[in-house]
């Protein structure tokens, strides 16, 4: 069966498709669709037109060109595209995705993975600044903001200015798998252009995406909430706990951040401690010592470097806690943990506090949340997920993703039991989000799956990451401002003290290095309590060549501090 789309001449005044559709038998298809000859054919049509184009572009030639197609046995699908100045050629092969062969969409591939976006830069760097300065709060963060950078474009590891200054990006973990993915993009195109639509309807990707991260978790949890942020995800496993238990106190430690919402800021010192007016922690919310090894309440050089000691002392405090807000007449429904603590320095805990902990907690029943936003999908190196890295076998009741999940897109999800669920369901209560879990949004998910999967960068996090660390080891070795290194895979901190024995922390030397790195092209950025720890969490494919350039830049910088008349850091 063959049906062809009526040809109209071409002007020099218009764009005219001349569509030419054949279709065969699924047989035919399959044997034909690989032909070198018909390949070779389409290939020698198209040259042959495109040198004699104006001559040729005539009516003869459209039926002409059809009857060589019938004549080759060249009837796979292909679409002849003419106007006035060129003509493509393509015979597009759908990516092998679920939604792709069922709808047959249809985009042009490019084998180059620059961006394809084409940068116009709308306003001066200074008419920007401007603009945002009016129109949006300074409580907005913005890094730099003595000399903002305006990034008009990213590729890979690396962000662009709009002067084409290429920066080393070491602490944009949104774009898990590399920024501006050509993979991931592409996905998201192409469900672009299918179905973007809410979530009240049935939809694969829904399903495809849950089905992939639940065989990444233990067999328990199988339910899966989208959302659009960590934030929401977060505030939900709130509503479910405190369903659930009956319960409705909250557990967290100490320079914790778990997201924007109320219910999170209220619970996140991190947060509220930076705030002028002081602020009291609300009756229901408990906080317990971070176990920092190296900075906390009880250090390692305090303990003879004794692990086990200090994961004792610390879960010891987090049971001191419990029972006193119980003496109280409060219950805790929900504790709350990041499984690697950013905000708070980039914190590894000691060893077998997670598992201690949990198993106290969940004796008691008190629902624990493995917050992953920040350390999930590989980025530990050795495990997918961050709570796994500690390999105690803790099973945690929520694991909450986010921030990395759709390599910029806006996704995110809760993932919990079935009994949890079923409570939240028993009371009546129907869980809708607009855009949660929307097929653009999961399409942008499962796209980031794939790309961890396939360019091995777990792996990729493990190898370099403890390439990375060696390397700062060494250099700590060298520089007595580098108090401490710690970290796994593509997490990692460096700590920086004005005296190794006393640890006061370097916070305004850690503040000039990380502007000076800046000055080399690199991006990165402080945290901890103090503001004196570099934090390293780069896009997943940061690869051996950009450690070093990090190392050597690093050293510059190290050595030029050293070299410093005024040393009040």
């Amino acid at each position: 069966m063959v049906a062809f789309t009526p040809l109209r001449p071409v002007t020099k005044d218009s764009r005219l498709f001349c569509v030419i559709r054949a279709y065969l038998t699924v047989v035919a298809t399959t044997l034909l669709s690989s032909s070198f000859l018909l390949q070779a054919v389409s290939r020698l049509f198209y040259s042959v037109f495109h040198t004699y184009r104006r001559s040729l572009l005539t009516w003869n030639f459209h039926y002409f060109l059809i009857v060589v197609q019938w004549t080759v046995g060249f009837l796979t699908p292909i679409t002849i595209l003419i106007n006035y100045d060129h003509v493509i050629h393509r015979t597009d092969s759908i990516m092998a995705t679920p939604f792709g062969n069922d709808l047959h969409i249809e985009i042009t591939h490019n084998d180059n993975d620059e961006s394809e976006f084409d940068i116009k830069e709308l306003y001066t760097r200074e008419k920007t600044l401007q603009l945002r300065n009016i129109y949006i709060p300074n409580c907005i963060e913005l890094f730099y903001r003595h000399s903002p950078l305006k990034i008009v474009r990213c590729q890979g590891t690396y962000m662009y200015d709009q002067l084409g200054n290429r920066y080393l990006d070491c602490i944009n973990n949104v774009a898990h798998v590399g920024h501006c993915h050509s993979y991931v993009n592409k996905q998201i195109y192409r469900q672009m252009g299918a179905c973007a639509t809410n979530t009240r309807y049935l939809h694969d990707n829904t399903v495809i995406l849950a089905e992939k991260l639940s065989k990444t978790l233990p067999e328990n949890l199988q339910q899966i909430f989208y959302t659009n942020s960590a934030s929401e995800a977060n505030d939900l496993a709130i509503r479910l706990a405190r369903g659930f238990t009956g319960n409705y106190d909250i557990l967290a430690l100490d320079n914790a951040y778990h997201g924007h919402i109320s219910t999170l800021v209220e619970l996140s010192t991190y947060k509220f401690k930076k705030m002028k007016k002081p602020t009291k922690i609300p009756e229901h919310v408990h906080i317990i010592p971070t176990p920092d090894v190296y900075r906390g309440k009880y250090r390692d050089i305090d303990y003879n470097y004794d692990e086990g000691k200090l994961c004792e002392l610390y879960v010891d405090d987090a049971r001191r806690v419990v029972e006193e807000a119980e003496a109280r007449g409060r219950r805790i429904a929900l504790f709350f943990i990041e499984t690697l603590q950013s905000c708070a320095g980039q914190i590894i805990y000691p060893k077998g506090y997670l598992k201690q902990l949990f198993d106290y907690l969940q004796s008691k029943g008190i629902l624990c949340v493995a917050d992953e936003v920040q350390a999930g999908f590989g980025r530990s190196g050795t495990h997918f997920w961050a709570y796994d890295s500690y390999q105690e076998g803790v099973i945690p009741d929520f694991v909450t993703l986010g921030k990395s999940m759709g390599n910029g897109f806006p996704v995110a999800a809760l993932i919990t039991r079935k009994d949890i669920t079923q409570e939240f369901e028993s009371n009546g209560i129907e869980y809708f989000n607009t855009y949660g879990g929307n097929p653009v949004s999961c399409r942008a998910a499962i796209a980031v799956l794939d790309v961890i999967e396939n360019e091995h960068l777990q792996e990729n996090a493990d190898k370099v990451g403890v390439y990375f660390l060696t390397k700062l080891k060494e250099l700590q070795k060298q520089y007595d401002i580098i108090g401490d290194v710690r970290g796994r895979g593509f997490f990692l901190g460096i700590e920086f003290v004005r005296d190794r024995k006393t640890r006061e922390p370097a916070t305004i030397g850690t503040k000039e290095i990380q502007l000076m790195l800046l000055e080399n092209f690199i991006i990165i950025s402080t945290d901890g309590p103090d503001h004196n720890v570099l934090k390293f969490k780069s896009p997943m494919c940061f690869g051996i060549v950009d450690v070093d350039y990090f190392c050597e830049k690093l050293e510059i910088v190290l050595n030029a501090m050293k070299t410093k008349t005024n040393q009040n850091f």
